[in-house]
């Protein structure tokens, strides 16, 4: 008997014992099939392990931060016997970095987990756009994750602030104009966001919803994402066949790998890898903390934000473009993407079934990508109404071209293939059978 079967038989054995004095099978997650134990397919697992992560980094971080404006007796880096001017919110950060045990790699790894996050929440989202997932029955769930997604983008905007350095000031300062600008909903979130006026009140509300109002949301709105997916299983790979069931049956959900702990210790392995490169890359490149709201050698610093809301600084310097604008259009793209699974009818998911939408995501995420180099490259800098066209608009026009190129060459190759298939079966072919992986659900009459 080879060590690994002897290893997964053993495992088998104790973990039944577990199951049997637990009854843990009854409130495990839902088994899945075989074919989905690749990374791909776990996009979703990717960004849960990253944001328990930043939950346990921030609580750390919360036993030595203090938000507060006020100047503090802690030298903060400055000649020893002198008292610091430096704010108590940035003077606790320098605290951390420099006197803390591993407090620098505490820090930073916190901010490259943000960054992480965001990042797998964009993979996540683009994975499910361009395979479909969100066609019925996930329309609720994928709704809930583009709340999900524009929560931690309010997670990334709230913490930005907290170090209380002239950069995040004054970045913090321009997103609440943008934000107050919003028609409506603007004038009823300036008392919110901005308390009494005063830079003291500003960093508080920033930090009650960094660390309490915002992780309440995305607790919420996870519970509900989980339970939708538990609700419909993992989505089938994407097929060119119109009545492919979307969900699975209780007689199939029995034939797959259960999760625990199967599923659990895959996630799990995983998880470990992502706190291993995260802390790695924070222990090479550790973050250097900016100056201090308020001191005079910060006078020529540039008003930059995150890179994850770069594209949306520099698009308020198009000429033309104001931030009523601005934020008009942000609006717009995401009541798209929220009620995206009600636009796009199409019983078909595979991508090229659906140019129109693949022609769509595909040019957004040149435009963001673009926009994002462009506003770290020339921040502050206005931009001409022909310089705008001749930079963005071969994005779109590109795109366009090479979505058709390949929707023709995919539509005739795969109506070859169907062509093929109906000769071989003498004539009698009805429908094309589902383009399936291992494990894909069988061609049934009707959608689930």
């Amino acid at each position: 008997m080879s060590f690994t079967s002897w290893y997964n038989r053993t495992l088998n054995q104790i973990w039944g014992f577990v199951e049997d004095r637990t009854a843990m099978r009854k409130w495990a997650l839902r088994p899945q099939p075989d074919f989905t134990f690749k990374p791909s397919y776990w996009t979703g697992a990717f960004v849960l392990n990253a944001f328990l992560y930043q939950v346990v980094s921030g609580m750390l971080l919360l036993l030595y931060y203090q938000p507060s404006t006020n100047t503090t007796l802690t030298a903060c880096g400055q000649p020893v016997g002198t008292q610091s001017i430096a704010p108590a919110a940035w003077c606790s950060t320098y605290y951390i970095i420099h006197s803390i045990p591993l407090g620098s790699l505490l820090l930073s790894s916190h901010l490259y987990g943000a960054y992480a996050m965001i990042f797998l929440m964009f993979v996540h989202f683009y994975r499910g756009y361009y395979l479909g997932v969100y066609k019925a029955p996930r329309e609720f769930s994928w709704m809930v994750g583009t709340l999900l997604l524009i929560a931690t983008l309010g997670m990334g905007f709230t913490g930005y602030l907290l170090p209380y350095t002239q950069i995040s000031y004054n970045a913090t300062n321009v997103g609440l104009v943008l934000a107050l600008r919003l028609p409506t909903v603007g004038p009823l979130l300036g008392p919110l966001i901005l308390a009494d006026g005063t830079s003291q009140g500003l960093l508080s509300r920033m930090f009650d919803a960094h660390v309490l109002l915002l992780p309440l949301v995305l607790a919420a709105l996870l519970y509900a994402h989980v339970a939708l997916f538990e609700s419909h299983g993992i989505a089938p790979p994407a097929t060119s066949d119109p009545v492919q069931r979307r969900r699975y049956t209780e007689k199939e959900d029995k034939q797959h790998v259960p999760f625990m702990p199967h599923i659990f210790w895959y996630i799990t392995k995983w998880g470990l890898l992502y706190t291993g490169l995260i802390i790695g890359i924070a222990a090479l490149w550790p973050w250097n903390l900016p100056t201090y709201v308020g001191n005079l050698a910060a006078a020529g610093v540039v008003t930059e934000p995150d890179w994850y809301f770069l594209w949306l600084f520099k698009f308020v310097d198009f000429a033309g473009v104001t931030p009523v604008l601005a934020i008009g259009i942000t609006t717009v793209l995401i009541v798209f993407v929220l009620f995206l699974p009600f636009l796009d009818r199409s019983k078909r998911t595979h991508p090229r079934d659906r140019p129109l939408w693949i022609w769509i995501g595909t040019s957004l995420l040149g435009f963001f990508v673009v926009m994002t180099v462009w506003g770290g490259e020339t921040p502050g800098v206005q931009i001409p109404v022909m310089q705008i066209a001749y930079t963005i608009g071969p994005i779109f026009a590109v795109n366009g071209l090479a979505t058709l190129l390949f929707h023709w060459q995919y539509r005739k190759s795969y109506l070859r293939r169907l062509a093929v298939r109906e000769a071989r079966m003498g004539g009698n072919y009805s429908m094309p059978a589902p383009v399936s992986a291992p494990g894909a659900i069988p061609e049934v009459k009707g959608i689930e």
